[in-house]
């Protein structure tokens, strides 16, 4: 029988609050955090509006010092990691060191750093480069950080693999527990990159939304006047344990985690396959490895980005693994609310499928107005719905054609 691994904890610091309560009440009431962009002026871009946390306040959870040495999506996963551990009620004692691991993913690192330093490089040489600054625009400084600070001696490694990165280190994360490798895992995704190269890279791919009149209306998945996807900063921590441990310290338990898919589509550098032929791969995967059927999944919090094709492939991929139950099962667009934290997408995701199971409740897909005869689903339009949920799914989807697919259940003894 494989091992049982469970959520005991849960950090989070997106565009609609610092927080996983405020952010989920946010989530529950159809709000969006989209504004203007503040962090930088963006006159002469296409693209003026994004997902900032500008409340965000690192000297909160670590020290000055620390925080000159480190980028912000950094001084977020250490954010949020002091708040699911201090929700977990985790202490690392001497003893556990060795058995608490760290695995954080990020899709682009320290890109606000490289900035900011190729400026200084140009303007006053090299010698006026930081020591720091290597170490601060690497991805994996996010979980070396976070085990650093609560001294975690196990497994520590971090997922790059661009919007999926999230997905794939909480998925990691959980493996690593069932082959024996750790007891609890610090797991999940943060991503901070709102800069003028950052904004202006993803516009000249054109797949940013320049719906920049209404800020709060330019996300809006699976709507037939969907443009593009709008920025956003911030990730989520889980805290995940083997069960009998869990349990042995009497810990809380939000759930279950029950599956894990990761494939790849092998099509295109940005573009998702036309027939979701990946994605479905990822769901059955991720279906089977729970001992699940596509007919046990009561909700979906899909990828839905807001762009023209990965919503028309992923809604094609949901059919082609579910049939027409497809067509009843409640699928909610996030994003539509938050934006897109690129590599923190699958993490904040995950942990808002697993607040939907505990709460039972489907979080709306905002911003829904026009049908889009290629996405004909169910996506919950623009208010949140009760409805008994036993097993979720999340989907993740990134660049380069890679997948990843989480299920959570709810925890029976």
């Amino acid at each position: 029988m494989s091992v049982r691994v469970v959520v005991t904890g849960l950090g989070m610091l997106t565009p609609l609050g610092i927080g996983v309560e405020p952010t989920w009440q946010g989530i529950v009431s159809g709000k969006s955090g989209i504004g203007p962009i503040t962090s930088f002026d963006p006159t002469g871009f296409d693209t003026t509006i994004a997902g900032e946390i500008p409340e965000f306040q690192p000297e909160k959870y670590m020290s000055p010092k620390l925080i000159k040495r480190m980028d912000r999506f950094v001084q977020m996963a250490v954010a949020a990691a002091v708040m699911a551990m201090e929700d977990a009620g985790l202490q690392i004692t001497p003893h556990l060191q060795p058995l608490v691991g760290a695995i954080v993913g990020c899709g682009l690192g320290g890109l606000a750093t490289i900035e900011k330093y190729h400026k200084v490089l140009l303007e006053r040489g090299p010698k006026k480069i930081s020591p720091f600054f290597i170490p601060m625009l690497i991805p994996n400084m996010a979980p070396g950080m976070v085990a650093m600070h609560f001294g975690a001696q196990g497994p520590n490694t971090s997922t790059v693999t661009a919007c999926a990165s999230g997905a794939h280190a909480v998925g990691d994360a959980f493996k690593t527990i069932q082959r024996g490798a750790a007891k609890a895992m610090i797991t999940g995704g943060v991503e901070s990159v709102i800069t003028p190269l950052g904004v202006a890279g993803f516009n000249s791919l054109k797949a940013l939304s320049t719906h920049n009149d209404e800020p709060e209306k330019a996300s809006r998945p699976f709507d037939l006047h969907r443009d593009g996807f709008v920025m956003a900063e911030g990730g989520g921590i889980m805290i995940m344990e083997e069960l009998e441990f869990a349990k042995a310290r009497g810990a809380k338990i939000y759930a279950e985690v029950a599956g894990y898919g990761l494939t790849g589509d092998a099509y295109h550098m940005t573009a998702p396959s036309p027939d979701g032929t990946g994605a479905v791969l990822c769901m059955q995967q991720a279906l089977a490895d729970a001992g699940l059927t596509p007919d046990d999944v009561d909700h979906i919090n899909a990828h839905g980005t807001s762009t023209p094709l990965n919503d028309v492939s992923e809604t094609m991929a949901i059919k082609k693994v579910f049939g027409e139950r497809a067509y009843s099962i409640p699928i909610s667009a996030t994003k539509s609310m938050t934006g897109h934290l690129l590599g923190g997408a699958g993490a904040v995701e995950a942990i808002f499928s697993i607040l939907s199971l505990v709460h039972n409740v489907a979080p709306p897909t905002i911003n829904y107005e026009t049908a889009d005869p290629e996405c004909d689903l169910d996506y919950v339009p623009n208010q949140a719905r009760q409805v008994p949920i036993n097993v979720v799914m999340s989907n993740s989807f990134g660049f380069g054609g890679t997948n990843a697919v989480l299920i959570f259940k709810r925890y029976i003894p």
